[in-house]
């Protein structure tokens, strides 16, 4: 093979610049990423596999105003982050724990908003997938009984999958319904070939949310704690200091109101059993004690109404 001189020397330079231009881009990642790092309260960390470029190109383009995704190699967000890390004069244990967990194929969305909007964003770019031979299967998928639509040549491929069929109307038709791929195993090659003969897809791919950074990594199951649920595990905890501070007889914040309510019940039965009415809570329960019916009528107490008062005499 002859090479003209002139070809060589520029495929020489063009040799000599890839590792510059390499290392430009590096830097322009690591400047790219610790900005997002010092810009933004909160990021979604995402996993990328089995994610076409189409489709991360148009969760980018959904995202535009909302949040920015960034994505990297493993060995670079590590590498950039412990440089960071390096240059602060305090700890910043918040990015310590990202190059705990970056592992696999792991990518960034950066916001400042509500997160719930980015994750409303993945769930709609969900897309159906063939299954590929040699991938765990994210979910179980069953053929149902009925009509193929394939020509009778093509029973080796049930054949394989030890599937019962009958030929009816010139095509193949499934006896019962068959479980081909079971969550968690690994696809075969048979069980693809067959599910892509039927043009079944029985997987969805996306950006699966795996982490929440926020000040550290937290699960996305965070997500799921509501007002409701924060105020409910507040109240059960004060429950239980006011319980302990009664049982051993410290006064504190939570068992307060008990205490109060508690000596106030002991001073109402002190002036009933003294007869010193003086207090309109007094008055309401020596009222109840001396005629129980004319209290529930005047006060509305006991539910029965009308004429009868709800006893019975």
């Amino acid at each position: 093979l002859l090479l003209r001189p002139g070809w060589l020397r520029l495929h020489e330079q063009n040799n000599s610049l890839d590792p510059m231009v390499a290392k430009a881009k590096k830097v322009a990642y690591f400047a790219h990423l610790e900005e997002a790092l010092n810009s933004y309260a909160r990021a979604c960390i995402v996993d990328f596999d089995f994610v076409g470029s189409k489709q991360v190109s148009d969760i980018r383009v959904a995202l535009r105003g909302k949040a920015e995704l960034i994505h990297g190699k493993n060995t670079m967000i590590r590498k950039c982050i412990r440089d960071m890390v390096a240059r602060e004069e305090e700890p910043r244990e918040d990015w310590e724990s990202i190059v705990n967990i970056m592992r696999g194929n792991l990518g960034f969305i950066f916001t400042n908003g509500d997160i719930n909007e980015v994750i409303e964003v993945l769930e709609e770019y969900v897309k159906p997938a063939a299954a590929k031979a040699g991938v765990i299967a994210p979910a179980s998928c069953t053929i149902p009984k009925g009509p193929t639509g394939l020509d009778p040549a093509q029973t080796s491929f049930f054949q394989a999958l030890n599937i019962a069929t009958k030929i009816n109307k010139g095509s193949i038709e499934i006896i019962n319904d068959c479980e081909v791929i079971k969550v968690g195993n690994k696809v075969g090659t048979s069980e693809a070939a067959l599910l892509t003969k039927l043009g079944v897809k029985p997987f969805e791919y996306g950006l699966r949310l795996v982490y929440i950074y926020e000040g550290g990594i937290f699960s996305p199951d965070v997500l799921k704690i509501t007002d409701a649920d924060l105020a409910a595990k507040f109240a059960e905890g004060v429950g239980f200091v006011a319980a302990l501070s009664l049982g051993v007889g410290i006064l504190t914040e939570a068992s307060l109101s008990s205490v109060i309510l508690g000596g106030f019940k002991n001073v109402c039965a002190l002036a009933l059993e003294a007869d010193f009415i003086e207090f309109p809570q007094v008055e309401k329960i020596k009222e109840f004690v001396d005629d129980p019916e004319a209290w529930c009528a005047k006060y509305g107490g006991g539910g029965g109404g009308g004429d009868g008062g709800g006893g019975g005499g």
